[in-house]
């Protein structure tokens, strides 16, 4: 059992769903803050941060090498200007995960180096995440894997080898907390690049839990995951479009977050369990159903044939399946037009 702070993943019937933060911040605390309570607004379990600078994530330098082109939103910048304008201060985190814990909300973090992983562990985060980009750095996830908390992994660039490689990262320090999450790397990505029946193999070939991380627009993609038995739902939310950033574009507001919340609560009541059982409403619905009626006014000792009896809506007399095996029996006493037929009339 995975267990990150008191919310069990897979067991609980509840979807974990995180708001992630990342940069929709704006390098001002206290829209961090605000966008934390407003997060707790929306129903959802858990706010996400990021715990990187640009130098731990980079060198600035404006050479190729280091200049995004490769079809995203970000093209044309140097990968140290957008790290410098969309990383978590490091001497928020303290405040904000307690701010968080105090409203109620569970909240960690991913780490993007071993220093990131030790100022986590000093404030007792429950989980850790390791991004898409990461899954690649065996040695920072077999670090994180030895705090023997939950690591929940996307898998946005993966190969099927490389997920693997992953898995036993944690494994082999003996960390089997793991939960995988299926992801598309594109920001923002296609509905249709989704291919969110890899999540389910994901979780036959591995034996482990797993969720997705979405950065599709609106709601549909993550409703589709938890049907298909998504435990974790990550999505990026910004507490107003226009704060800007660098994630903007991507990020449900308030009131698209919440409409997901809600979305997903509704999902996992239709979805239920196996039963077969009927409840008070299925038996009235039954009512309404066919069954046996008299058609045409019945003389005593007349026979019942298809002219006098005939399968109709409601559901009051005997089942269909009997039609056959009660034409040619006589009635037992007069039997009028309306009424629903029953054993005791026939001989």
């Amino acid at each position: 059992m995975i267990t990150i702070d008191n919310f069990e993943i897979g067991l609980n019937k509840k979807t974990f769903i995180i708001a992630e933060l990342s940069a929709n911040h704006g390098q001002n605390i206290d829209i961090a803050k605000n966008t934390i309570r407003a997060v707790k607004q929306t129903g959802a379990d858990a706010i996400k941060l990021q715990t990187y600078t640009a130098d731990t994530m980079t060198i600035n330098s404006n050479n190729n090498y280091f200049k995004i082109n490769s079809g995203t939103i970000w093209d044309g910048r140097t990968l140290y200007d957008l790290y410098q304008e969309a990383y978590t201060p490091w001497e928020w985190h303290e405040e904000l995960i307690k701010y968080a814990n105090e409203l109620g909300l569970i909240c960690f973090s991913s780490p993007f180096d071993q220093t990131a992983v030790d100022l986590l562990e000093s404030l007792n985060v429950p989980a850790y995440k390791i991004a898409s980009f990461e899954i690649t750095d065996i040695p920072l996830i077999e670090y994180v894997a030895t705090k023997m908390k939950p690591v929940i992994i996307s898998t946005g660039i993966a190969t099927l080898p490389e997920i693997e490689e992953a898995v036993q990262a944690c494994k082999r320090v003996g960390n089997e907390q793991i939960v995988l999450l299926k992801c598309t790397s594109s920001y923002p990505a296609k509905i249709e690049d989704a291919n969110l029946m890899t999540m389910k193999n994901m979780k036959e070939t591995f034996e482990v839990e797993v969720g997705l991380s979405d950065h599709t627009p609106g709601s549909t993609v993550p409703i589709t995951a938890v049907a298909l038995g998504a435990k974790i739902i990550e999505k990026h939310f910004i507490l107003d479009k226009a704060i800007g950033g660098p994630d903007a574009s991507f990020s449900l507001d308030f009131d698209e977050f919440k409409q997901m919340v809600q979305s997903v609560r509704n999902a996992e009541k239709a979805i239920g369990r196996v039963s077969y059982e009927l409840t008070e409403s299925k038996k009235n619905s039954r009512l309404l159903s066919r069954s046996l009626f008299i058609v045409k006014d019945i003389k005593k000792g007349e026979k019942l044939t298809e002219e006098n009896i005939k399968s109709i809506r409601p559901g009051h007399g005997l089942a269909p399946k009997y039609y056959r095996k009660i034409l040619g029996n006589e009635a037992i006493d007069d039997l009028k037009k309306g009424t629903p037929l029953e054993w005791g009339m026939i001989k």
